[in-house]
């Protein structure tokens, strides 16, 4: 009875988003802005909060989907004038970094996995599995590019070398973000742009986070005691809370699950 008195002074209010899984499009537990778009605008408009939170478990994933994220935070954080805070938990690398970097600060757990700024392509090849079978690959196209990087044909250099080139172009974009983002907090390091990544006190020298704390302690230092939490994620759907789930959740969780085994998840 007593929270529904209107003249009862509450404490301020801090939206809790919870980002965490690989980005893409590729299943329904992947990160991505169609998917969160509607939970990032209910946090930030539910309410008038004081500030939003950010807490992130995330090894990355599409680039396009991370700077998508990313850019709709900031868009909703400048028009509402509202500090962003981000918390790393057990990893925000790649594009889960992408994800922090669009917070006015950063904190990680001492332990957590935190950097790989870099862009990565990988796939399989199955033209010698085709071949033992005695299937044979027939491609026609009208154009040259049409059969780019076609796993069922031997690789080319020229394939290779055009992908190695997007690959830098993307690279360069996160560098920039990354850059603009966190300013003059980041370090020197030739490390810090090469994929490389770190744990929390080691990314705090680095400048890629801004010190070593978890979220309900840095929010009431921040805010008081008093302050309220509204907690935002994706919810689980009916099949799935019944432990069921299609063939493309079943091969994203696969995928997921080797995004986060690349730093001994």
């Amino acid at each position: 009875m007593i929270a529904h008195i209107p003249f009862l002074k509450r404490g301020p209010l801090v939206a809790v988003i919870r980002l965490q899984g690989s980005i893409g499009i590729g299943g329904r537990n992947q990160l991505s802005d169609e998917t969160l778009g509607p939970i990032i605008e209910k946090a930030f408009k539910r309410g008038k909060p004081k500030a939003v939170a950010l807490v992130i478990n995330s090894p990355g994933g599409s680039p396009v989907q991370s700077s998508l994220i990313a850019a709709r935070i900031r868009r909703l954080a400048e028009e509402k004038g509202v500090p962003v805070h981000a918390f790393v938990e057990d990893v925000a690398a790649s594009g889960g970094y992408w994800l922090a970097a669009s917070a006015d600060d950063i904190w990680a757990d001492q332990g957590s996995i935190v950097g790989s700024i870099g862009v990565i392509s990988a796939g399989f090849g199955a033209p010698v599995f085709l071949a033992r079978q005695g299937v044979e690959r027939r491609v026609h196209t009208s154009v040259h590019s049409k059969s780019f990087m076609d796993p069922f044909l031997p690789e080319k250099d020229e394939d290779v070398a055009r992908l190695k080139a997007i690959l830098e172009q993307m690279h360069g974009g996160f560098t920039d973000y990354v850059k603009a983002r966190r300013g003059d907090k980041l370090s020197n390091d030739e490390d810090l742009f090469t994929g490389e990544f770190w744990l929390g006190r080691r990314a705090y020298e680095l400048g890629l986070v801004d010190g070593i704390s978890h979220v309900v302690p840095k929010l009431k230092e921040l805010y008081g005691d008093d302050v309220r939490f509204a907690k935002y994620g994706r919810k689980r759907g009916l099949l799935q809370k019944f432990g069921a789930s299609v063939a493309q959740d079943a091969l994203a969780a696969v995928e997921e699950r080797a995004d986060y085994a690349r730093f001994g998840l």
